[in-house]
């Protein structure tokens, strides 16, 4: 009987572990085009998600404007204010672009320069199947961009940002002519089951 125990029990908590569910980090961004929702992967891009999410935090995505939309693309933001004034943020993060994920259709990655550890807060949306901004080697002109998490909630309102007439403004191409401001980014969880 002793062993009929044991076995129910560990039988049990395999259950339990099976059916547990767990919470996914979500940020949702409220914006002038309508909201979306990003799911992040901190198990995948740790230093890339902690610093996301503390920007989020800090409220420093608020007010701010996607400077920076190519239809079938991406979209691009959080770095600039409405008048198109960047903001100032903190230091640099390293590339983990070497992640396993891809910037496919609705994958959020960070926006860096020339240099592949440039990333600070700005990101970008994926429109389209981007297979050229994918690591391939740990060559600079190879790194690639880093995705960190993808659109689970509003990706119509993605697109409908990307497909905004775009034009020229202070030295900068494809703004939108009418800005889309992200008004509010909250930081949410979701529980999902595992």
């Amino acid at each position: 009987m002793k062993w009929f125990n044991t076995i129910f029990a560990t039988t049990t908590l395999l259950m339990a572990l099976t059916t547990s569910s767990m919470a996914a980090t979500q940020v949702e961004f409220v914006t002038t085009a309508g909201n979306f929702v990003v799911e992040v992967y901190p198990d995948k891009a740790p230093k890339t998600v902690e610093n996301f999410l503390k920007y989020v935090e800090d409220g420093f995505y608020n007010n701010t404007v996607f400077h920076r939309v190519i239809s079938r693309f991406m979209i691009q933001g959080g770095g600039f204010e409405r008048d198109l004034t960047e903001k100032s943020t903190r230091a640099p993060i390293i590339n983990e672009s070497n992640n396993g994920l891809l910037n496919q259709t609705g994958t959020i990655a960070m926006a860096r320069t020339q240099d592949p550890n440039s990333a600070t807060a700005q990101f970008f949306v994926n429109l389209a199947d981007n297979q050229f901004l994918n690591y391939t080697s740990p060559e600079p002109d190879f790194i690639g961009y880093c995705v960190f998490g993808k659109v689970v909630s509003g990706m119509e309102v993605v697109h409908k940002i990307g497909i905004v007439p775009t034009g020229n403004n202070r030295g900068f191409s494809d703004v939108p002519i009418k800005p889309i401001v992200i008004k509010k980014a909250t930081i949410k969880s979701a529980t999902i089951a595992k």
